[in-house]
């Protein structure tokens, strides 16, 4: 089993997570990401709390905001870096992008594009572990926007039918692309809404790592015992827009900074503060290291050479035609 992290190894990790995404920002307004860009800026607490009870046989199914997933789950970051660079050393050999990070090797299967796409591939994958007898966890990250589509409804009725060993986080940062959860969920209670498949469901304040860290260790115990699937509601929110091409007119600047003010980062950085565990030379000795490690990734990540055109049809086209008959 996996041990709990100390808090100076939760704030780091969190402080990694941000300054990659907001460096990812800067290199997409520089054109050197280009495609969709989404970040995950402000709800660090849950993937951190999420996944560090996580095994390595262990499988994670992510969304398009999914590089923090990546990254958790052990994809080196000058490859996640690399596969927004288009170029052939990234994750998913410079074809998927932002959306579509992909790594076997680590049992993670996604980024997707397609909203609630990753939760029928997540109940396959636990069904597999499951007839196969292997004693793994799989974790199902998607945002609530997702519960208004059918795949979420019948993924969620087979995982209960079955009992499969799947966590579902929903990551509720309230908005989906751009609509309130008042204005587009009739119930706006999710946990309760899992609970009506038969379903554990929980719901927890996703901007407190700790809170996420906590209710995630008895939801992986669940699981991972076999008492079937559960069902994590995380109440978090982006602090940025929904992409890079989002102008958020459906929000309020003052509710945002109020969001803002509950930075899960700040929170804890404040309470290691007050508890005399860090300073200011262990704050900024933390940034440097953090720095450094995205500067070096993003060095490594542009080494690597674009594939060469006459590769394209690779894994796209079949090599030989058969005879026409």
């Amino acid at each position: 089993m996996t041990t709990r992290p100390a808090d100076l190894e939760l704030l780091e990790s969190m402080v990694h997570q941000r300054r990659f995404e907001e460096r990812c920002a800067e290199l997409y307004q520089q054109t050197r990401i280009r495609g969709f860009l989404h970040l995950y800026v402000g709800q660090e607490a849950v993937a951190t709390g999420v996944m560090a009870h996580l095994e390595p046989t262990d499988a994670v199914v992510g969304t398009y905001r999914e590089h923090v997933h990546a990254l958790l789950k052990g994809v080196p970051a000058w490859q996640v870096m690399a596969e927004m660079f288009g170029r052939v050393d990234g994750c998913s050999r410079g074809r998927g992008g932002s959306m579509h990070l992909f790594s076997a090797e680590h049992r993670f299967y996604g980024g997707n594009a397609i909203v609630a796409g990753g939760l029928p591939l997540a109940v396959g994958l636990g069904l597999a572990d499951l007839m196969l007898q292997r004693n793994n966890v799989t974790v199902c990250f998607f945002g609530e926007g997702a519960m208004a589509e059918g795949d979420f409804h019948e993924a969620m009725n087979l995982a209960a039918l079955w009992k499969v060993p799947v966590l579902f986080v929903c990551e509720n940062n309230r908005y989906a692309m751009g609509t309130v959860l008042e204005h587009s969920h009739a119930a706006t209670d999710l946990a309760q809404r899992a609970q009506g498949y038969g379903m554990a469901a929980v719901a927890v304040d996703g901007m407190d790592v700790h809170a996420v860290l906590d209710a995630a260790h008895e939801a992986v115990r669940h699981v991972r015992s076999g008492d079937g699937p559960m069902f994590l509601e995380c109440r978090t929110y982006r602090f940025r827009a929904h992409s890079m091409y989002d102008p958020q007119k459906y929000r309020h600047r003052d509710e945002v900074n109020a969001w803002k003010a509950r930075d899960p980062i700040t929170q804890l950085a404040d309470a290691l503060r007050a508890q005399g565990r860090l300073d200011d030379a262990g704050w900024d000795a933390m940034l440097g290291r953090v720095d450094a490690a995205i500067e070096d990734a993003i060095d490594r990540a542009e080494a690597s050479p674009l594939e060469p055109v006459e590769h394209l049809t690779r894994h796209v086209l079949t090599e030989t035609v058969g005879a026409a008959s």
